[in-house]
């Protein structure tokens, strides 16, 4: 029998083989070009039912004859300390959307949940733009606030590519924990959760509008994407403004 103990940073034995999976959340899945077309309904791919198909095989496999070594090997190792790894300060966990043409991220922790487009009933004396209205989530209806007029994000002029865009995008729902409770924000897509790290953070330029500057503590580089990273607390304090 091969031995397990190839190196330190060994972590599984070279010659227990993977099974022989559709793996397609690589190829064209969050983890690929994301062109994969369930991703519209999905959103994410642990979402789909391929992705689960792949996860029962992989628990029904037999256990290989070797694994014993291997786990024992593995345990064996030293703990790693919290020096071993990036400090957690140094990552941000956000939600990535499109607003119009323009994208932003908010942190993870901030998000309840991404939520279907439903109807939005709106609300007597809120005509301002801010306040949409409510929107019934989960049987509890919560306010529906634009994020497009609080941030000042102005409609792209209509052609043919964002025409046939609005067709394959589906438009979303993202659910945020706000200070009284849950808020809705209607958006034009969204991209997914990104995990970042500080050199992705980029200083906020000057040709963007104040409006957006005002609620915006950072730029991010995503997929080649330039991303507002939002401040949560001047946002849901602005929600308050326009519910008062």
């Amino acid at each position: 029998m091969d031995s397990v103990k190839e190196s330190s940073h060994t972590v599984t034995p070279t010659h227990i083989k993977s099974r022989e999976l559709d793996d397609c959340w690589n190829s064209i899945g969050v983890r690929g070009d994301r062109s994969c077309p369930e991703l519209l309904t999905h959103v994410h791919c642990r979402n789909c039912r391929v992705f689960s198909a792949a996860a029962r095989e992989l628990l029904d496999a037999p256990v290989p004859a070797d694994f014993l070594n291997f786990a024992t090997d593995h345990f064996a190792r030293p703990a790693q300390t919290a020096s071993d790894h990036a400090p957690a300060a140094e990552t941000l966990s956000a939600v990535v959307f499109r607003v119009h043409a323009e994208w932003f991220a908010i942190r993870t922790a901030a998000c309840l949940e991404i939520a279907d487009l439903r109807p939005i009933h709106s609300l007597p004396h809120h005509r301002d733009g801010v306040v949409l209205g409510l929107a019934n989530v989960r049987g509890e209806l919560l306010v529906c606030v634009s994020l497009a007029a609080i941030l000042g994000v102005k409609p792209a002029p209509a052609t043919s590519s964002t025409q046939i865009r609005r067709v394959t995008v589906a438009q979303r729902l993202l659910v945020a924990r706000a200070e009284r409770g849950g808020v809705v924000f209607p958006v034009d897509e969204v991209y997914g959760v990104e995990r970042l790290r500080p050199p992705d953070r980029q200083e906020i330029p000057a040709t963007v509008a104040q409006a957006q500057v005002a609620y915006t503590q950072a730029v991010l580089s995503v997929a080649d994407r330039t991303v507002g990273l939002l401040d949560e607390q001047r946002l849901f304090h602005a929600v308050e403004r326009s519910l008062a």
